[in-house]
């Protein structure tokens, strides 16, 4: 397999999480979607206020919805840490620094409007940019910085406003954050 046959494969996992094979992206995302591996990520700034972006409207799930910082797939033998790096530069045109999981085991399924479902093992990173955002349009159609805990509260009187794993994710890294920060 040459090393650009894996850019659009994702990882297909067992009901209990574990790899048992792969397939095209593009092909996975569908009414019956199967469970494959996938991240989210929420990048802080030096103010302590979370990077929010809206999808783009060309997305064909969720477009134009608002969402945490960056998601995306793992490829095929590719290290968790390095693919939020890779999205991150693809979808933001950044740097993300002090790369953290937070939420190894968090995992979702969700319908689009569309009736594409989302059924994903979904660790979630925290990070810091680390340099100016450059986003892709075909990804990000706007971005806007909020402070955590007013995204706390958005997602506790209105989750629909955002992406469903965004307001599943919120509350629980929440409290991981509360902890960690209380430890």
């Amino acid at each position: 397999m040459t090393a650009g046959a894996t850019d659009d494969l994702v990882v297909l996992l067992d009901e209990r999480d574990r790899p048992i094979g792969e397939a095209a992206r593009s092909r996975v995302h569908t009414d019956r979607t199967p469970r494959h591996l996938a991240f989210s990520s929420y990048l802080f700034d030096d103010h302590g206020r979370v990077l929010l972006t809206r999808r783009a409207l060309t997305k064909r799930t969720w477009p134009g919805v608002w969402t945490n910082s960056c998601c995306g797939h793992p490829r095929p033998g590719e290290a968790a840490e390095d693919a939020v790096r890779r999205r991150v530069a693809q979808e933001l045109g950044a740097v993300v620094e002090d790369l953290e999981l937070v939420l190894p085991d968090f995992g979702y399924t969700a319908t689009d409007a569309s009736g594409i479902v989302e059924n994903e093992f979904c660790p979630v990173w925290v990070g810091r940019l680390g340099s100016l955002l450059d986003p892709d349009p075909d990804e990000v159609g706007e971005t806007s910085w909020i402070d955590w805990d007013d995204l706390v509260r958005v997602v506790a009187v209105s989750p629909f406003l955002l992406s469903p794993w965004c307001g599943l994710q919120v509350p629980l890294l929440d409290e991981a954050l509360r902890k960690a920060g209380a430890a």
